[in-house]
């Protein structure tokens, strides 16, 4: 499996590895800071690996999240896991899923055992303040890549129909339909584009490698519920439950909510005040939402239920699409250096910032700023950010301690 993963693609511009170290503190650092939800996570990544630390272009990152779009799972946690692999290989990967999800994943064991999130007004205003600060790093991503993105009227014309297909009420598979119709523009009206040198992203993952993963997640997903239907031990059918959750949800935590509710609440594991209450905390932690599949693994009835049902609920509803991203990548850079890829590439990224815009207004400004108070933090914290460039950890601090005001009067 090394030499597999040594494999390079052919093609793939040289750049220096980053160390597993490297990865974990930029990752960790995000982990405890990175609020919002899945799209704003995005806006965190771009601030802390395309505009500061520079791991990649402005294209290449975009091309990210088109690709972990398309794939079921949750979109940041790939785009983030692609990350640590470009940078560091497998253990950077491995290294940048750990620093992101622990933190929270660790809180919503403890919220599990009986723990207390925030209560009263002070507490209720910081909440609010954290979904604010939200609107802001959305606005700021939306912002750039619009610039880089969209530069001319036939992608910013994409990018508006991706907004409005994206805000139909449909679901999360209407942001897949919106990226494969902008591809589909993109291949027919943006061939004329000189064609970009843009450089291969460095993924080091061999073809021989991708088919493993592909295979593995197929078996998986037809075995476990087999397994599951002959009647395999609990623990088999814990990691089924939420196995299939992740392989078959687009769009991120909070689509996975109907699967994760019928998988556990329907089926007697929990009841449905242990399992809203959960999802509640869920919203006001940083790092992926799927991190209430700890929460879950551990306040579940059964037998594995505790530190251990939550191991195995956290890296079951994860490794679904990790194994889709890595058995995927092999083929990525061939593909992307087609000159009518590249055309279809400039459609879907150009839906992807119209994706984004969509996201900006609903959930995130709707549920966010609800008066004058909270537009004036959100556009604070929006200056902070695009005028003085001020790091986003520290935008959040303004936020939350914002919001703690606001909830105090």
């Amino acid at each position: 499996m090394r030499d597999d993963f040594a494999a390079q693609d052919p093609g793939a511009t040289e750049v220096r590895p980053g160390s597993v170290g490297e990865v974990f503190a930029a990752f960790g650092k995000l982990g405890v800071t990175a609020f919002g939800g899945p799209i704003a996570h995005l806006g965190y990544f771009r601030e802390e690996f395309v505009m500061r630390r520079k791991w990649l272009d402005e294209k290449g990152y975009a091309d990210l999240v088109a690709l972990s779009q398309f794939l079921p799972g949750p979109a940041s946690s790939q785009v983030g896991f692609a990350l640590g692999l470009m940078r560091a290989g497998p253990a950077g990967a491995a290294a940048a899923f750990l620093a992101f999800t622990l933190p929270s994943a660790l809180i919503m064991i403890a919220f599990a055992y009986g723990a207390h999130t925030f209560a009263g007004p002070i507490g209720s205003g910081i909440i609010d303040g954290l979904k604010i600060v939200a609107v802001a790093i959305i606005a700021h991503a939306v912002w750039g890549m619009a610039r880089q993105l969209c530069p001319d009227r036939i992608r910013a014309s994409i990018a508006l129909g991706a907004v409005l297909i994206a805000l139909i009420p449909a679901g999360a598979y209407m942001q897949v339909l919106a990226i494969a119709i902008g591809a589909v523009f993109g291949l027919a009206l943006c061939r004329d584009a000189s064609r970009e040198s843009a450089s291969a992203l460095p993924f080091a993952v061999s073809r021989a490698t991708g088919f493993i993963c592909l295979a593995a997640f197929a078996v998986l997903l037809i075995g476990l519920p087999l397994a599951t239907a002959a009647g395999a031990p609990q623990g088999i059918a814990l990691f089924d439950a939420f196995y299939r959750a992740g392989a078959l949800v687009f769009g991120g935590g909070h689509v996975v909510l109907p699967l994760l509710e019928a998988e556990t609440v329907r089926s007697g594991w929990t009841d449905a005040d242990t399992f809203l209450a959960g999802y509640g905390a869920a919203q006001a932690l940083p790092g992926p939402l799927f991190t209430f599949a700890a929460y879950l693994g551990a306040a579940m009835e059964p037998w594995p239920n505790g530190i251990l049902g939550a191991m195995i609920a956290l890296v079951a509803v994860f490794m679904p699409g990790f194994l889709l991203l890595v058995g995927v990548i092999p083929f990525w850079n061939a593909f992307r250096e087609r000159p009518a890829a590249q055309a279809l590439m400039r459609g879907a990224n150009a839906a992807v910032v119209g994706i984004l815009g969509a996201a900006l207004y609903t959930p995130v400004f709707t549920s966010a700023v609800v008066g004058p108070g909270s537009f004036a933090l959100a556009l604070t914290c929006f200056l902070l950010l695009l005028v003085w460039k001020v790091p986003p950890w520290a935008v959040v601090i303004v936020a939350a301690l914002g919001g703690g005001v606001m909830g105090a009067m």
